[in-house]
């Protein structure tokens, strides 16, 4: 059973959640003013392969929305929500050679 005030985009996608000052998809990031605009920011993650890949993949899929004109920023290291030096270290360990 889902909480109330969350829905669900699509199979196993994090929800969108009421939260002070609007919408929110997932758990931490921006807060959108309508519902509306949370969703389609959680489908255009989603879109962009972001279950898939791995961190590097996240990264550069993340970059490349801001590309395309997303009004989502890159977080600052060290912030809540960015990668940890042990989370590159790990990915490091697991990269597949080119």
């Amino acid at each position: 059973m889902q909480p109330t005030g969350q829905t669900r985009l699509s199979g196993d996608a994090m929800p969108v959640r009421k939260v002070e000052g609007g919408y929110q998809w997932g758990t931490t990031g921006k807060v959108y003013k309508t519902k509306a605009e949370a969703e389609k920011q959680g489908r255009a993650i989603y879109a962009s392969g972001y279950a898939e890949g791995g961190l590097y993949a996240n990264i550069h899929a993340k970059r490349k929305r801001i590309a395309e004109g997303s009004k989502e920023k890159m977080r600052k290291p060290g912030s809540k929500g960015a990668p940890t030096a042990k989370a590159f270290k790990q990915a490091a360990k697991t990269a597949k050679g080119k």
